[in-house]
């Protein structure tokens, strides 16, 4: 039988890494905003320290996300934070940047390496010759359905990880383009703008599609108008070569995350039980539809969609 593929979740602070790790998680993403993201939470040096303590003590592991895109000012921090992140023992980091893999070469640090560059890492030759420069781990892109991502994956010569529950980010843009609009209503709004309040994107032609948008120090992010939500079609998810699963818990509650992050281990461990005789619990999908913000769909994501590119 296939070995149980890891099941990855992202926490924004020790509590919640805390109250996932309880609920059932093999690995836990976290980060900083100055390198990482869309990250749920920033991470302190000493706060990844004390992540990984609290983790390794309970054989899960911990990620740390370096997936900006980094200008040259910083990167006159980044050989630092990446010694740091190799003194606290992280399991690996997350990249898309080449700028990380030359610099760790340059101070002489090995890492694993998670290579993520979003919807452009579709295929395995690439991920292949990332591998060839010390990447472990392809996270493929979230546009690829169910058919593409065996075929990358039977061809990979690294692991691959696919997000299985959660939101999507759709765009993103490193310009502060929400405060700059405020200004351009009213400009009073600048001083008063609140980047931490609900906002939305509404389509003319779909007023009732809502699309989640927010910045932070790393631009404009705006994010899908539904949630990826396979727990009741995970047999067929799982049943793909795939070595770890995701739950992205950004812009969600602790409860809501330790809910999903639940039904998902119950899932994933009745599926790699007995295969043959696995059978859906509408129950895992009950609990998540009780904790989901009703004005927020759950879909599958791409997963069953044809591709035209």
């Amino acid at each position: 039988m296939r070995q149980k593929p890891e099941l990855l979740v992202t926490a924004g602070s020790i509590e919640e890494l805390e109250r996932l790790i309880q609920a059932g998680a093999d690995a836990v993403n976290i980060g900083h905003n100055e390198y990482g993201v869309r990250m749920p939470g920033n991470f302190s040096i000493e706060e990844i320290k004390e992540a990984v303590r609290i983790a390794h003590g309970q054989d899960v592991k911990v990620y740390v996300s370096l997936n900006n895109i980094f200008n040259n000012a910083q990167l006159e921090s980044l050989p630092s934070y990446l010694k740091e992140l190799h003194d606290c023992k992280v399991d690996a980091i997350t990249f898309g940047d080449p700028a990380v893999v030359s610099i760790l070469n340059q101070v002489n640090i090995k890492m694993n390496l998670h290579w993520n560059t979003e919807m452009t890492s579709t295929n395995y030759v690439t991920a292949n010759y990332w591998g060839t420069k010390g990447a472990t781990r392809m996270i493929l892109a979230r546009e690829l359905n169910l058919e593409e991502i065996q075929d990358v994956s039977e061809k990979l010569n690294l692991e691959s990880q696919i997000q299985i529950h959660g939101i999507t980010n759709i765009y993103h843009s490193k310009r502060e383009l929400v405060k700059s609009y405020m200004g351009h209503i009213r400009k009073e709004d600048i001083e008063n703008f609140d980047q931490n309040r609900n906002l939305y994107l509404v389509e003319h032609e779909r007023q009732d599609l809502k699309l989640p948008i927010y910045e932070d120090e790393n631009g404009t992010h705006i994010m899908s108008a539904d949630d990826i939500c396979t727990i009741d079609v995970l047999d067929e998810v799982l049943a793909e070569p795939i070595d770890s699963v995701k739950i992205e818990g950004l812009l969600k509650s602790i409860e809501y995350n330790e809910t999903v992050v639940r039904c998902y281990r119950e899932a994933i461990d009745s599926y790699f039980k007995n295969p043959e005789s696995y059978e859906f619990n509408p129950e895992w999908l009950e609990q998540i539809k009780q904790v989901q913000d009703p004005d927020r769909e759950l879909s599958y994501g791409f997963f069953f969609k044809e591709q035209v590119y």
